[in-house]
């Protein structure tokens, strides 16, 4: 059965995107630790980022970058905090967490955002992406 996130790739679930090439897509986490907590996973479904092969992992990391200097660049923060944790679903997703401090990285402290500050966060990161 396709996880969420492969739902999310494939548009049958809706999503705030980010960026899409080939083999990555990224969308802000609806559970966010902050404004800006974007999502970047693999569109190759895979539970656990170790299992990826070399060069999607490297690819990964590359893509979330992008997206990481962008976020970094439009949302007010320190800096852009990245974690895998993956036990909440079983496809390699990389957090790109905007912090301000260390409660942002928490996962215990969420912010709640309407769907019309969700979609003018993505489009200040969307424009933002080089």
């Amino acid at each position: 059965m396709p996880s969420i996130f492969t739902k999310i790739i494939n548009g049958e679930i809706p999503c705030y995107k980010i960026a899409e090439d080939e083999q990555y897509f990224a969308f802000l986490d609806i559970n966010p630790n902050a404004e800006g907590h974007t999502l970047c996973v693999p569109k190759k479904e895979v539970d656990k980022i170790l299992d990826l092969d070399e060069a999607t992992y490297m690819g990964l990391m590359a893509f979330s970058r992008k997206v990481g200097q962008a976020i970094e660049s439009v949302i007010d923060c320190e800096r852009v905090g990245i974690t895998v944790i993956g036990l909440e679903v079983p496809h390699v997703h990389v957090h790109l967490i905007p912090l301000k401090s260390m409660k942002n990285a928490t996962f215990q402290h969420k912010v709640k955002m309407t769907p019309e500050a969700f979609e003018k966060t993505a489009e200040k990161i969307r424009s933002a992406i080089k």
